[in-house]
């Protein structure tokens, strides 16, 4: 899925959820910052060829790219960014940093819930051929073939969707949004 969609639905996940527990702004803006997290982490390496003369041209290719159709890469970006995207869309990952949340706190860190949902949605929103989820990374590179996110009918679908959950959001509103 993409990166804005990604903050959107877990943004009214939130929304949703304030109408059972007060949720503070800053835990909400960290839970929506760790729904971002997995993919804008992978493409800071891109940003070190976005600073190089016509990188920027290259950064716009790599957004809009579709499936078989991505710019090429020098190596190094190419590596970082391919194990970035591997290990912050690991599921094992997430589980060993949500157990380490649980045994210090005694609790799951709420924020660490935009995490996971970045990486349950996007297992299903990769294809095989376009950024694949390998969800049990490092113990495996094995990734299912999911409808590719960039598809021009899923994006209408999904922003629809989007659109139909905040409009229900909306006209169901109540808010226990605390500050702080």
């Amino acid at each position: 899925m993409d990166i804005v969609a990604h903050g959107l639905w877990v943004g009214m996940g939130l929304a949703a959820a304030a109408r059972h527990r007060a949720i503070a702004r800053r835990t909400a803006a960290w839970t929506v910052g760790l729904a971002l997290a997995p993919d804008l982490v992978q493409m800071l390496p891109l940003l070190a060829v976005a600073l190089q003369p016509g990188g920027l041209g290259v950064l716009k290719d790599f957004a809009l790219a579709v499936p078989g159709a991505e710019p090429a890469l020098p190596a190094w970006v190419a590596m970082v960014s391919h194990h970035l995207h591997c290990t912050l869309h690991s599921a094992v990952v997430a589980a060993v940093v949500t157990g380490l949340s649980i045994w210090r706190l005694r609790a799951v860190w709420l924020p660490l819930w935009g995490w996971w949902s970045h990486i349950v949605i996007d297992v299903f929103t990769h294809s095989a051929r376009f950024y694949p989820v390998p969800v049990l990374y490092p113990l495996s590179d094995a990734a299912f073939d999911g409808i590719a996110w960039n598809t021009p009918w899923f994006l209408l679908v999904n922003y629809l969707a989007l659109l139909v959950a905040g409009a229900a959001l909306w006209f169901t509103r109540r808010r226990r949004m605390e500050d702080g």
